[in-house]
């Protein structure tokens, strides 16, 4: 062998050498995203958000001295795509934790994380994922799910003693009509039960669900019955894009409604979107503050925004800062697990523990305040309920809007929920 081939031989090995230790410094994360599918309207702020949160933590060191190794993988709200997509993470190289998105898919994955010891942070916020051991015989055991916020079925809880005290400040008699929509699936079917259950005990009278897709459409069929039926309070449990067709066709048929949404069913886009039919809506914040909002966090919030738009131009709605939150907890789980053995799926659900009435750090006033146990994995029972005010034309730069006031998120009431035994796990 020659010289040079010595050198070229010695130069591939140590290469290799150097691959392989680059491969070893770093934590694997899956990340699954929608930015084409179903709900790729609020999908792709929130999936941008956690994107960026990975991207600044690398920046800034890393987890115990490791880069992050985000696999983020579109998977257009497909169930298929991200069992495939599982199977990849849970194999050789495992990861270390996903960052996950729909309902209909972690809940398919629940039983493999619990088995594969891997955490998931969901953008579902379903109540049965809240459950880690099952003991409240609603659920299966959900040891590796976690999310970030208020679970659905808790947000609507808030939502109906919100609109039983409206009921009752307007000098209504009689009982209010409540009414779900959403498309049949499980996404807007996780909180109907709860709704329902507790609509008839505040003593709404409790009307037929009605459906309409996920997809934007023509809803006026929706419309009219809904006006027909005379429903005062309708929650819509679809994400913001199909929420607007429907906002906008019952403005058209003149329907009285006072609509209430989940937490993915209305933000500033979807106000920009419809106009004055989303004027009045109102919705759950996860966040202390919405985009902008004075908080010393907020510096954060912009500094990881830059990571995607370096200009510092672009409005951010309330999935993405909602997101920056969900991926900052994930971090400190992470830290702590690489302080105590090692990121592996075990030692980073554990991190989550650790600590209560939580606020990771440098999000200070922006990420309300969290805890979650082995037993219980409702990280909050505190639910901040906003407005959509809209009072002129929304043409235009969305953030132009909110900076002259045409678009508005007014803060409307804070419900702590009690713990109740009968609520956990629904």
């Amino acid at each position: 062998m020659t010289m040079k081939s010595l050198l070229s031989t010695a130069s591939l090995a140590l290469l290799i050498a150097a691959t392989s230790a680059t491969a070893q410094a770093q934590i694997a994360i899956g990340h699954l995203a929608d930015y084409s599918g179903g709900t790729s309207d609020v999908g792709t702020p929130y999936g941008q958000a956690v994107a960026d949160t990975f991207a600044w933590v690398n920046k800034n060191g890393g987890v115990g001295g490791k880069q992050l190794n985000v696999d983020t993988n579109d998977y257009g709200y497909q169930v298929p795509r991200a069992i495939a997509l599982y199977k990849k993470w849970s194999g050789g190289d495992k990861v270390a934790a996903i960052m996950g998105w729909g309902t209909a898919d972690t809940e398919a994955l629940t039983g493999f994380l619990a088995q594969d010891k891997i955490p998931d942070m969901s953008g579902s916020y379903a109540a049965a994922l809240t459950d880690p051991e099952g003991t409240s015989g609603k659920a299966k055991p959900a040891p590796y799910n976690f999310f970030y916020g208020p679970s659905y079925s808790d947000a609507v809880r808030a939502e109906l003693m919100w609109a039983a005290e409206d009921w009752k400040a307007k000098g209504k008699t009689g009982a209010p009509k409540f009414v779900h929509m959403g498309a049949n699936h499980p996404y807007p079917n996780a909180p109907k039960a709860a709704g329902e259950a507790l609509a008839k005990e505040l003593g709404f009278e409790v009307l037929p669900p009605l459906v309409f897709a996920l997809s934007p459409g023509d809803y006026s069929a929706q419309c009219l019955s809904l006006k027909s039926s005379g429903a005062n309070y309708a929650y819509l449990g679809n994400t913001a894009a199909s929420n607007i067709s429907v906002m906008k066709a019952c403005k058209a048929a003149g329907v009285d409604v006072q609509f209430m949404s989940n937490v993915w069913g209305m933000d500033e886009n979807a106000a920009k979107a419809a106009g004055d039919a989303a004027d009045g809506v109102i919705f759950p914040l996860r966040t202390a503050v919405a985009w902008g909002g004075n908080a010393p966090g907020m510096k954060t919030v912009e500094t990881i925004s830059k990571m995607s738009d370096p200009s510092g131009n672009v409005y951010r709605p309330v999935h993405y800062v909602a997101a920056v939150c969900s991926a900052m907890y994930m971090k400190e789980a992470l830290d702590w697990a690489a302080k105590n053995g090692g990121a592996t799926g075990e030692n980073v659900a554990k991190g989550f523990y650790q600590k209560k009435d939580w606020v990771p750090a440098g999000m200070e006033g922006v990420c309300n305040p969290s805890t979650w146990t082995a037993k219980d994995h409702r990280g909050t029972m505190k639910i901040d309920l906003y407005r959509a005010k809209v009072s002129g034309a929304t043409d235009g730069d969305l953030k132009d809007l909110i900076a002259k006031g045409t678009i508005k998120l007014e803060k409307v009431k804070t419900v702590d929920l009690p713990r109740k035994p009968e609520w956990f796990g629904w």
